[in-house]
């Protein structure tokens, strides 16, 4: 009887289980040796992490559009336009800030996604072309319904509620982030829908010859996408106090990296919820690391930037035949 031999543990093994981890924590030990008074203290962590909330939440609804094969721009535009229309439902309607919450998120951003959806569906051009275009849209009608101005004056119980701090320790904004990634875990790891999604962005024809409805399970995806912008916009007009109609211009580039760095693959069908988290937290440490040592906020990008090539050039030459 032949034995068995143990596989091999390549580099593709390893990227595969700890390269996000591993870059996180390579961050942190550069600018912790660069600035080890500042850095590493408990209060700068919380608030790295306070800072990546928005990031995740916004990575969190990106992962599902990515995990199709797909990408949706338009989640910095759904998220400033989605947080400009609850603050005017607070401030100008009078509606509780609760009332006005679910209104913004359940309404305005799964809307706005299922539109995204739809319409890539029903016209089957690429998902790029589609929220690059609803990016503009969307952004523009931001303009519009603030008169390209800052909603203010919003209730005091909802800036406390969503940007405060439970027990005076935690900052809500990282609670909102955890719940909505163990709700989207629990989903993608245990109901249908979600293990559809899988299947759907590893083949999609496959899928179909398997019974699963790609319209469906397409605009389900984006409808989750337009919900953790909504909920990202609740976040950021509760930590600003303010509306801004031009807020989060450029965060899907973020929202992006924080999937991709996480783990995920531009191909479909593979990605965790939790490493998006780890990748949201690693352009917090970047933008936090690179503030603290004095870098241009020009180069700031180019950091970016260069980390996105290269996190998609590892995935391209080492996770792209990786399946969950």
């Amino acid at each position: 009887m032949k034995t068995l031999q143990k596989k091999k543990f390549t580099f593709n093994d390893y990227w595969d289980r700890y390269s996000t981890i591993t870059i996180l924590v390579i961050m942190i030990a550069v600018f912790g040796a660069l600035r080890p008074t500042s850095f590493l203290t408990g209060s700068n962590l919380i608030k790295i992490m306070e800072q990546s909330s928005i990031t995740i939440l916004l990575g969190l609804g990106e992962f599902f559009a990515i995990l199709l094969g797909g990408i949706d721009l338009s989640v910095s535009s759904t998220m400033a336009l989605s947080g400009a229309l609850t603050a005017q439902l607070m401030v100008n309607a009078g509606l509780p800030p609760l009332v006005a919450i679910l209104i913004g998120v359940i309404i305005f951003g799964a809307a706005i996604g299922m539109v995204n959806g739809f319409l890539v569906t029903a016209t089957g051009l690429p998902p790029f072309i589609i929220t690059l275009g609803t990016q503009a849209l969307l952004r523009s009608l931001g303009y519009i319904v603030t008169d390209a101005r800052a909603v203010s004056g919003l209730p005091a119980s909802f800036s406390k509620t969503m940007g405060g701090k439970l027990f005076d320790i935690i900052p809500v904004p990282i609670l909102v982030a955890l719940v909505t990634a163990a709700i989207l875990t629990f989903f993608t790891a245990k109901l249908q829908a979600g293990r559809n999604l899988y299947a759907l962005g590893g083949n999609s024809q496959s899928a179909w010859y398997a019974g699963i409805t790609v319209k469906k399970h397409t605009i389900l995806a984006f409808a989750i996408s337009g919900v953790c912008a909504a909920l990202a916009g609740m976040v950021n007009i509760a930590r600003l106090a303010a509306a801004e109609p031009n807020a989060g211009t450029g965060y899907e580039t973020y929202a992006i990296e924080a999937v991709i760095i996480g783990g995920a693959s531009f191909f479909g069908g593979v990605g965790k919820i939790p490493k998006v988290i780890i990748g949201g937290l690693i352009i917090g440490v970047i933008n936090n690391g690179l503030n603290m040592v004095g870098v241009s906020s020009y180069y700031q990008q180019l950091a970016m930037g260069c980390l996105l090539i290269l996190a998609v050039t590892l995935d391209r030459f080492f996770g792209a035949s990786r399946k969950n």
